[in-house]
């Protein structure tokens, strides 16, 4: 057998060259990339390495560690999950700041590979620096704390154990069904530790989709129960986009007359104009999706974890025969809540689901019911987003999130992606934002993580630099994590951030007075023992970062300010002060947040009688 010595971090490095994917048609490197922080658990072992084999994949320099795994996630789902992104980092702070990134890509299910630097395999300087000792099991480090947000996780403590652990790790960043993070831990010294390495190691593979097909039995049962239904409904999950799968839904439900609602992830698999897109369904959701899933008899679940904004906290189906039909790649989320599970890729499912159903229709007045309530929809909407009219804000007030989501829009064009994550911005977005193009909507909502706009939103050029990003993203999260803005201006990829600026958590402001509580620690205003009152400059902030950045004054100058973005040589900040307390009343489902039992305000009181009334509607399953 041929072998080559090198350094286990050489090794891991040249097998990351040799990966493979197959992309519309075109060969091309599974990895897109490295994000590093180096730092003294991996610059000698891993940072050597990266520099060996630099005109082979490209390092990119991050500013916050945090940041660099929202990228690369942003990356591999903009790629729809056929490319991925690496992140090194050294141990203690560095390797700890990757935790919360890595629980994002858990929880959307995405691929990015984390090396964090880990003790001394040896353990003869013990402690090092930044080591994190456990009195009671020495092998204990902090990378452990990966393991909960790790589809698969290992410590490399000799060079000969990356041979199966990179296997591994690349078999849960390609499958379909496993897809997430794998975390690979590298002891410091053993990432310089030369080992004789089979040349096999290192020869290209090539990664292909798997699309698995349905079993025959389970197809027949979805079948029937779907032939069976008069009243069906579609939840459009993010399996669709990663399959790519959204012509076919769109031609399912067009030929089988079957409404379908959008999750947060599933948004713009569909086209906006597609007349059975009913848009946004669950707490944030749209009344015409939300009006067809409270009718429905039966739920065809496709490629969705079925989380509780799209359930309504199980409240928002409210047809007691309701049954679901889970069409997914993950037997986990096919089969929650006593569903018929179709396990199967959604493009192969869905046709071999099409082929079963024949000419088969839902009922006339049903697909009927859906086009009149997607029309008094989009009215609704034109109404909240309108620069002039009874809900435009008056001359010197302040204007609304969704009057801020519509002048962003009228400055856009059908190739532009959104992307937002966390507060009261993804629920204006996912009821009032068209997304004409695939990928035209990026938003992480699964984790809901604050600071994942900008890091995200480079990710999302990385994928596509010919597509315009335009990041919305409120105060909060700004001041949350903002570093990246100097890596976009760094790496030249031009973004547009559009910086809702309402003076604190709005979000959770309002959430907490629907609850019956006070306004209290959220906004600036009702925080507890502010000295001064924070007048922040984020114009001024964003240009210290290195963008081009201005602050706005109503609509109509947002407007030109986005479309003159469009023309900048680096990334463009937008500020412009907004209103922290509308919101678009119609649409939308209930969502189950505990209130107190007991208080001493009569607001949570009369709260809780409200909460236990809606709790009387939901379904009791698994």
């Amino acid at each position: 057998m041929n072998t080559i010595r090198l350094t286990m971090a050489q090794a891991l490095v040249r097998a990351m060259c040799a990966q493979k994917t197959e992309l519309d048609g075109q060969i091309v490197p599974f990895f897109g990339g490295v994000w590093a922080i180096f730092g003294h658990g991996n610059v000698a072992g891993m940072g050597e390495a990266l520099h060996a084999q630099r005109d082979d994949i490209t390092t990119f320099r991050a500013h916050n560690e945090q940041g660099m795994v929202h990228a690369a996630t942003a990356y591999a789902k903009a790629q729809r999950r056929r490319r991925a992104m690496a992140c090194t980092t050294s141990i203690g702070p560095g390797a700890l700041n990757m935790v919360t990134g890595a629980a994002v890509a858990h929880v959307n299910r995405l691929p990015v590979l984390l090396l964090p630097g880990d003790v001394f395999a040896n353990r003869v300087p013990d402690p090092v620096l930044q080591q994190v000792e456990d009195f009671g099991d020495g092998t204990i480090t902090a990378n452990d704390a990966f393991r909960p947000v790790s589809r698969y996780f290992d410590r490399i403590t000799r060079p000969e154990q990356l041979i199966p652990a990179f296997a591994r790790a690349m078999a849960v960043l390609t499958d379909p069904a496993e897809c997430g993070p794998a975390t690979l831990a590298l002891c410091q010294d053993v990432q310089a530790e030369a080992f004789d390495y089979p040349e096999h190691v290192f020869a290209e593979r090539i990664h292909r989709p798997r699309r698995p097909a349905p079993d025959e039995r389970e197809l027949h049962d979805a079948a029937g129960i779907i032939r069976a239904a008069r009243r069906p409904f579609v939840v459009v999950g993010g399996g669709v986009p990663y399959s790519g799968a959204g012509e076919q839904v769109a031609a399912f439900c067009a030929a089988h007359g079957i409404p379908a609602g959008e999750t947060q992830a599933g948004k713009s698999a569909l086209p906006a104009m597609l007349a059975m897109n009913m848009g946004g369904v669950g707490v944030s959701g749209t009344s015409a999706a939300n009006t067809m899933a409270a009718r429905a008899d039966v739920v065809i679940a496709i490629g969705t974890r079925l989380q509780d904004f799209t359930t309504g906290s199980w409240g928002l189906f409210q047809n007691p025969d309701m049954r679901i039909v889970g069409l997914n790649v993950q037997a986990f989320d096919a089969m929650k809540h006593e569903a018929q599970p179709l396990l199967a890729d959604a493009r192969v499912g869905l046709a071999a689901l099409d082929a079963h159903l024949g000419d088969w229709r839902a009922e006339g007045d049903w697909t009927g019911m859906a086009e009149r309530a997607r029309a008094e929809w989009l009215e609704i909407s034109a109404r909240c987003l309108a620069a002039s009219s009874a809900s435009a804000p008056p001359s010197g007030a302040l204007p609304s999130d969704a009057q801020v989501i519509g002048a962003v829009r009228r400055a856009g064009t059908p190739a532009d992606v959104v992307v937002c994550a966390a507060g009261g911005l993804p629920a204006e977005l996912q009821k009032h934002w068209r997304a004409d193009r695939p990928g035209g909507y990026h938003m992480e909502y699964g984790f809901s993580c604050m600071g994942y706009e900008l890091a995200g939103a480079l990710g999302v050029k990385m994928a596509d630099p010919s597509r315009e990003v335009i990041v919305m993203v409120g105060d909060g999260s700004y001041l949350m994590l903002n570093s990246e803005i100097a890596t976009s201006v760094m790496l030249g990829f031009r973004l547009t951030i559009v910086v809702l600026d309402n003076h604190g958590y709005g979000c959770i402001n309002r959430l907490q007075q629907a609850c019956g509580g006070a306004p209290f620690n959220n906004l600036w205003k009702n925080s507890m023992h502010m000295h001064e009152f924070p007048d922040i400059d984020f114009a001024a902030h964003a240009r210290s970062l290195g963008a081009d950045a201005v602050k706005v004054s109503g609509l109509a100058a947002l407007e030109e300010a986005v479309r003159q973005a469009r023309d900048a040589a680096r990334t463009t900040v937008i500020v412009i002060d907004t209103d922290p307390m509308p919101t678009t009343q119609d649409g939308g489902a209930w969502w189950d947040v505990a209130v107190p039992e007991i208080s001493a305000r009569p607001g949570v009181n009369q709260a809780r009688a409200e909460y236990e009334c809606k709790r009387n509607s939901q379904r009791i399953g698994n």
